[in-house]
């Protein structure tokens, strides 16, 4: 079974990136208040408390449901277009600044690389420090990690860069976000970072009881909740054969309507950011999706319109109940009974997709891009809007099958159930079901393979996976930058995520001939190297072939 891994390596290729003029209107006057206990936000002089969301699904539809505001991670090619967005659609943007983990490598005891950072801050705020649509900088996200959170120099750094932020731009509040409130994050922040304004909690099985833990952690400044949703995969039991159990799309509602009312309670809350506003595999297709990866809405979007404006949408997602199975550890090959039962509040006609998909290699990523465990369509072998049946593969490990079931007016409802295939032996590969097989195209809902093997120079590596620059064929192409006037940095895209041989990965593409793809220089002159195949036979799981060519 060949697997394919692709390299690129990247020398001496420079980009010029220009910053958009800012837009014309006027910058609002933000003002953080904190008075007798009590704290508020005012923009232009009107209290505003933040009913926000945090991922790219619509923007329209954040505002048509009543929310006025979100929040980005990092400054990137498409920030002028995000905050011009806002700006028509009458919502606020918390900008964040990416500072990077020490778990991707990252030395904060580094002089240069934490002076290259400082420098990349500044920019980003000399930048967009006047557009209009801008409410509040967010320092770093997670950057203490998820330990104890007790590394001074982060904090330190965190410090210095605020100052200078606060220095260039006093007329937007300054935020950092941390996870959770354990360890030393809360007393570290109050003792070292003065000027760091409002603490940003991202936080989930625990978001109910962050009022009170938030202050017995010593917390007296304003903070925002930056994240919450569901229980996270770290959060919840695992069943016998080690796989969690995940809640429904309607269980996933209830919590975001009970996090939000907490949270709406606590006088020293400026607000919320649900997330994740859009679509993401993370230990699962669907675990912290508000939208599934067709664009159709879950319930969680109905609990927050009616959260937001107090009363929920014309048109409302259907319910589901969780799926129940004839068996969850089965022999290879052997057929399984999936039964659903799920219901629509207006009545409309209902339809039902039935997938089944490896289960993910990880459930904890921290955050990071994890890419789509392999598919299997062909072990549907009836479906119907009571259940299915499935033929389970022959290889050894664990499944999960799901069912996406959708009202035809844009809204869904999900449940799955994790399976085990009994056995010795790998995990299940993926099975192109015909080639040609895109390894690399317009960004599909379900990535195969993960940019995630960054060597060399990799902090001046730059990627806009969607660009719209000229792309060969489709809507958009894959645009690289290193911006840096010497050295090389290179990139694998790889399956699963991180894997350097030591996971079985990759597919299978038995009667593949050749492999084609399209590269162009924005300049001239560039010098790059393409390949597939990285992993020799020293790999616990090699690849099966490989070459290189500039």
């Amino acid at each position: 079974m060949p697997c394919l891994n692709g390299l690129i390596g990247l020398s001496l290729i420079a980009l010029m990136l220009t910053a958009a003029a800012p837009s014309a209107a006027e910058p609002p006057d933000v003002e953080l208040r904190h008075v007798d206990g009590k704290a508020e936000l005012l923009v232009n002089g009107e209290p505003m408390r933040i009913k926000g969301a945090g991922g790219d699904a619509s923007k329209k539809l954040l505002a048509e449901a009543g929310g006025n505001a979100f929040r980005t991670w990092g400054v990137g090619d498409d920030t002028q277009a995000r905050l011009d967005e806002a700006q028509e659609l009458g919502l606020k943007v918390v900008l964040g600044i990416w500072l990077e983990h020490e778990r991707h490598g990252f030395d904060y005891n580094d002089a240069r690389r934490v002076a290259e950072q400082y420098e990349r801050v500044r920019e980003s705020v000399l930048r967009f420090k006047d557009h209009p649509a801008l409410l509040a900088w967010a320092l770093g996200n997670e950057m203490e990690g998820f330990g104890a959170g007790d590394n001074a120099a982060v904090w330190s750094h965190l410090q210095a860069c605020a100052a200078m932020v606060k220095q260039i731009d006093p007329h937007h509040p300054i935020m950092t976000v941390i996870a959770e409130v354990g360890g030393e994050r809360i007393r570290s922040l109050h003792r070292l970072c003065p000027d760091i304004d409002i603490v940003g909690i991202n936080s989930y099985a625990g978001v109910t009881s962050i009022p009170q833990r938030y202050r017995e952690a010593g917390g007296v400044k304003p903070y925002i909740v930056t994240e919450f949703g569901p229980p996270g995969t770290w959060e919840v039991g695992r069943n016998s054969f080690g796989a969690v159990q995940e809640p429904t799309s309607t269980q996933k509602a209830e919590t975001y309507a009970q996090a939000y009312q907490t949270l709406a309670d606590d006088p020293l809350c400026l607000g919320s950011f649900a997330f994740t506003w859009g679509f993401k595999q993370e230990a699962t297709a669907t675990w912290f999706g508000m939208f599934l990866f067709d664009g159709s809405k879950t319930a969680a979007v109905d609990a927050m319109t009616e959260a937001w404006l107090g009363a929920g949408p014309a048109n409302r997602c259907p319910t589901i109940e969780p799926l129940t199975v004839s068996a969850e550890v089965v022999e290879p090959g052997a057929a399984v009974q999936v039964g659903l039962e799920a219901a629509d509040p207006e009545d409309d006609a209902l339809t039902v997709e039935w997938r089944l998909y490896a289960e993910a290699d990880s459930y904890f990523t921290g955050g990071d891009h994890q890419a789509a465990p392999p598919r299997f369509p062909d072990a549907i072998t009836a479906s119907s809007l009571s259940g299915a049946v499935l033929k389970m593969p022959r290889q050894p490990g664990k499944y999960r099958v799901y069912a996406f079931v959708r009202d035809g007016q844009g809204g869904a409802a999900m449940a799955n159930h994790p399976l085990m295939v009994k056995g010795d032996g790998e995990a299940p590969k993926g099975v192109a079901s015909s080639l040609p097989f895109v390894i690399y195209g317009d960004q599909p809902a379900d990535p195969n393979y993960t940019p995630s093997g960054y060597m060399g120079d990799h902090d001046f590596v730059k990627m806009d996976e969607a660009s719209r620059q000229n792309p060969h064929a489709g809507e958009t192409c894959l645009e690289v930058s290193f911006e840096k006037s010497s050295g090389w940095g290179g990139v694998v895209w790889q399956h699963p995520a991180n894997d350097w041989g030591d996971q079985p990965g990759g597919f299978d593409l038995t009667g593949a001939k050749q492999l084609r793809f399209y590269a162009r220089g924005a300049r001239g002159g560039e010098k790059v190297n393409f390949g597939f195949g990285t992993l020799g036979a020293d790999a616990q799981h090699p690849d099966s072939s490989g070459y290189t060519a500039a």
